[in-house]
């Protein structure tokens, strides 16, 4: 998101230098205090400088920063650099600095043990503290100067709001009067049908421009403020605005279906549900995104001797090529081409999308094998590398088939919070479905998915998988 007079990249910068300053400050502390506080170190070095200019220390010192920055991306610190809590600020870094302290004493520190447990505890506390009181006061400076400019109003969240009728103009009333932390600035309302239509000085824009407004990249953020309260309504109009990833708000009383997303760093200010933006921590999205890079790349370099033996399988049981490709909508409904091998006879769909079912005549023998223990999927783990796929997710439709399902259940729209998996909760307590009415009651898990991701919920959904493969359930 770029903020009007500042630049996002800018602030982000800050907070690494900031790290990375404060991060190399704290080292350098640490052991000046570690010097007089282990009396072994004085065997190897007559003098504190000659500790500090040590050739192994310098390399420490060196390295330990950029290992910091590794850690704190991983904690999400950095996925959004405005809008901060300090709540949040404080234990994030708090939780950051004990997995350094950990992680630092076991890696550079577990050789300068003395045999005094209480020594031992001095050196992980002062560790610990350096780090933490360094750290969090140079992000409190820094967060404090966006916050200055906001309060100060030399800096401005350009809102755009949907909906032409008093309650769009409630809602203008409580961001403007909220002067506690965050300036507003109300660029338009657009009006949409069917509401009753507020006459006054406030600049008014028909719903026709709203994509060319958007596109523009002058707006913030987008807050839906309707009249009256219609889902279906909401959700087309989510619809047209999850692939321009703007952030999408929502007041709760005026919305039913995610209810549960509101945060705890939202009470200072209006209680708006962020509709674009899933229910997981920013740490856990990090290091999920982490899991399936390194996932990935594991499975494709181990099993690449079983892809050899699919391949000949697939090349030499029927024509046609080994690989099958197909456009999918994943997230913020991007469309993506997915990679699967061959089940099917050649042009088996010369007669239009169709999707398959038990005793499809379409699937050759040993496509139904493949598929029995979903060795077909298996290509996508590359799709999951390129970061169109994620290895648990809901998963990814075409676009022929949304249509009909969007129709009969508006809110399949909320699955383009994420990337599409490979596996999901709906794969595995739901399977395939044969019909579109069957394709509407599998979202309804997905949709339990998004209420309650997590990483546990990931490792759970996996496990079950496994289940699946090596029991032979995939169809």
């Amino acid at each position: 998101m770029n903020y009007p007079g500042i630049n996002i990249n800018k602030q982000l910068a800050r907070y690494i230098i900031g790290d990375m300053f404060s991060g190399a400050i704290a080292f350098w502390a640490f052991n000046i205090i570690r010097y007089f506080l282990l009396d072994g170190i004085h065997k190897d070095y007559s003098t504190l400088w000659h500790f500090l200019g040590s050739t192994k220390l310098i390399i420490e010192q060196s390295v330990v920063p950029i290992y910091l920055i590794g850690i704190y991306w991983l904690s999400g610190y950095y996925n959004r650099p405005f809008n901060k809590s300090r709540l949040e600020e404080f234990n994030t870094t708090f939780f950051s600095e004990v997995i350094n302290t950990i992680i630092i004493y076991l890696v550079l520190l577990i050789n300068d043990q003395t045999g005094k447990r209480i020594i031992n505890y001095e050196v992980i506390w002062v560790l610990f503290g350096t780090f933490f009181i360094l750290t969090y006061f140079c992000r409190i400076l820094i967060t404090n100067y966006a916050l200055n400019h906001f309060k100060n109003r030399q800096w401005k969240i350009k809102v755009l709001i949907l909906g032409n009728s008093k309650v769009s103009r409630k809602v203008a009333r409580q961001l403007r009067n909220d002067k506690r932390s965050i300036s507003y600035h109300i660029v338009g309302f657009v009006e949409l049908p069917g509401e009753d239509k507020v006459k006054d000085n406030e600049r008014v824009i028909p719903f026709s421009k709203l994509k060319d407004i958007l596109e523009t990249k002058i707006i913030n953020q987008v807050i839906l403020a309707p009249q009256t309260r219609n889902d279906r309504k909401v959700m087309d109009i989510l619809s047209q605005l999850f692939p321009l990833k703007i952030p999408v708000k929502i007041s709760p009383d005026t919305f039913s279906y995610i209810t549960s997303a509101i945060r705890l760093s939202d009470i200072y200010g209006e209680p708006f549900i962020d509709l674009t933006r899933p229910g997981i921590s920013e740490a856990s999205k990090n290091i999920k995104r982490s899991f399936d890079v390194v996932f990935s790349c594991f499975t494709l370099l181990c099993l690449s001797p079983l892809y050899g033996i699919l391949s000949i399988l697939v090349a030499t049981t029927s024509r046609g090529k080994v690989f099958y490709s197909q456009e999918r909508i994943g997230r913020y409904q991007k469309p993506f081409r997915i990679y699967k091998f061959r089940t099917m006879y050649e042009n088996a769909e010369e007669n239009g999308p169709q999707l398959s079912h038990e005793n499809d005549h379409r699937i050759t023998k040993v496509g139904g094998w493949m598929r029995k223990y979903r060795l077909d999927e298996l290509p996508q783990f590359w799709n999951v590398l390129k970061g169109d796929m994620s290895v648990v997710g809901p998963r990814p439709e075409r676009e022929f088939f949304i249509r009909q399902i969007v129709e009969r259940a508006p809110y399949y729209t909320l699955v383009c919070q994420v990337r599409p998996g490979i596996t999901s909760w709906g794969m595995v307590k739901y399977g395939y479905a044969s019909t579109v009415n069957q394709m509407v009651e599998r979202t309804q898990f997905d949709l339990i998915y998004l209420a309650n991701m997590s990483l546990s919920v990931d490792c759970k959904i996996l496990l079950y998988t496994l289940k699946t493969v090596f029991g032979g359930e995939g169809l």
